[in-house]
């Protein structure tokens, strides 16, 4: 196999997809720190490239902080267009295939629809835009690229919902949270196993996909969700979002229909609480 470079490693789904890599023996994936890697260098990204030779590019690298990034336009729009910009023209130059990682917040939510790849995107919200662009900018130069948009992730690196809302259950007697943003949890451990099979699979059906568990809740379900499978006992009400108001605008509907990717590649798509289940276990074991 011609080797895998992934940029962002050192973030959520970068430690992900360390820990299938090793559980798989795949040993010609190479995790680049950022100092060696920064998208945004592009004499740093010539010399990784001629260094590894690779046949794949992931870039798990993103500006992620949805309502930092109302205010951070520019940092936000040049990692996730301009960085995203720069690893195409490596990839086109240097035959790879890029594998980008976007999102939900493209779509407007305004539709009760699983959203289908085809459908019109509608962001509102910085973040989501400049992921949007990041997504058209690939297209306009690349060929061979697999985008693969995702939702609500989680495991037991980085920060993220399950582990605040279980360092806040620990800590409280009562939460409140959001009950009318309807979405799906994606266990960043199984995105980054399909992330492998693509690679591994030898298909060239490159262009959109998404990916997420399967199943529809809340903020609010997948909180009592958490608490349920941990054994925390702490009271949680339900609330609209608009009474807790944020700077960035989220998707109210953000489920997105995942038939073309599991008939391309045949990938079986575990539900979302089963999933959530196998993280709660691992972070208690880590304890």
């Amino acid at each position: 196999m011609q080797n895998i470079i992934v940029f962002g490693a050192s973030g959520q789904l970068g430690n992900c997809l360390k820990k299938v890599a090793g559980d798989r023996g795949i040993d010609y994936i190479h995790f680049l720190p950022e100092d060696e890697a920064d998208i945004l260098r592009e004499d740093l990204l010539n010399i990784v490239f001629e260094k590894y030779k690779p046949g794949f590019a992931i870039n798990c690298a993103a500006y992620t902080a949805v309502d930092k990034a109302e205010d951070d336009i520019d940092l936000a729009r040049a990692i996730n267009k301009t960085g995203a910009e720069n690893l195409a023209r490596q990839c086109k130059v240097n035959n790879a295939a890029l594998i980008q990682i976007s999102t939900d917040f493209i779509f407007k939510g305004d539709v009760a629809l699983p959203r289908t790849e085809e459908d019109p995107a509608e962001p509102i919200s910085v973040y989501g835009l400049t992921k949007l662009e990041g997504e058209q900018v690939i297209a306009e130069i690349l060929d061979e690229y697999y985008t693969i948009r995702t939702s609500w992730l989680y495991s037991e690196y980085g920060n993220n919902f399950v582990k605040t809302m279980l360092k806040l259950g620990a800590e409280r007697d009562e939460l409140k949270i959001i009950a009318d943003q309807v979405g799906t949890p994606t266990y960043a451990i199984d995105l980054a196993e399909v992330i492998l099979d693509i690679i591994t699979s030898g298909k060239k059906t490159y262009g959109v996909y998404h990916y997420s568990n399967e199943g529809v809740t809340s903020w609010y379900d997948f909180a009592k969700g958490i608490f349920d499978i941990s054994g925390t006992d702490v009271k949680v009400y339900p609330i609209r979002t608009s009474e807790f108001p944020t700077k960035a605008q989220r998707p109210a509907f953000s489920v997105m229909d995942k038939a073309k990717i599991k008939a391309t590649f045949g990938v079986s798509i575990p539900y979302w609480r089963d999933s959530l289940k196998v993280c709660i276990e691992k972070l208690a074991a880590a304890q």
